[in-house]
């Protein structure tokens, strides 16, 4: 049990990376890692030693996001009221909130695909594998969700080229 815990523990960065990718809120996204490590170490008889751990861990998380949004659906939804705050000077500040909003704003299907390529790092064969689709599906959201940043950022034509990783 000690050793498992120990390998977990070593992928909770990772895994809070990918929960606020997600979730874009932080509380959400700490609730979604606590879920995930419950889960985890509840079944953790069902992981296989010598297995993908990172891959196991995201695959929980994502069953566990997925799940979330069908209940989300079924209830009545708040609206919240930022604050108006003033905006950061420096330009950089401003095209990373604007790069943010852009991937909240992508659908969930791009969202983790593009989060799990860029962000956390997985080939395309890992995150295809980790999302139960095929590669050239995988890709295709990839693609969709390049696209969608690149217009949603303005930087469609020559400007900042194509987000590849992002760490």
């Amino acid at each position: 049990m000690a050793d498992f815990l120990e390998r977990i523990e070593g992928h909770i960065p990772a895994l809070r990376r990918f929960a606020r990718g997600l979730t874009r809120d932080a509380e959400r996204a700490d609730d979604l890692v606590q879920d995930c490590l419950e889960r985890a170490i509840r079944h953790r008889r069902l992981w296989r030693p010598g297995g993908a751990l990172k891959s196991w861990l995201l695959r929980i998380m994502l069953n566990i996001w997925r799940n979330d949004l069908r209940a989300a659906r079924s209830r009545p939804r708040l609206v919240a009221v930022d604050d108006p705050a003033t905006p950061p000077a420096q330009t950089a500040a401003l095209e990373l909130a604007e790069l943010m909003r852009a991937v909240a704003a992508l659908p969930p299907e791009q969202r983790a695909a593009l989060l799990l390529v860029a962000v956390e790092g997985l080939s395309y064969a890992e995150a295809a594998n980790l999302l139960n689709i095929p590669r050239g599906t995988l890709m295709s959201r990839l693609y969709r969700a390049r696209r969608a940043l690149a217009a949603a950022t303005g930087h469609e034509r020559g400007g900042g080229g194509t987000i590849r990783s992002v760490k």
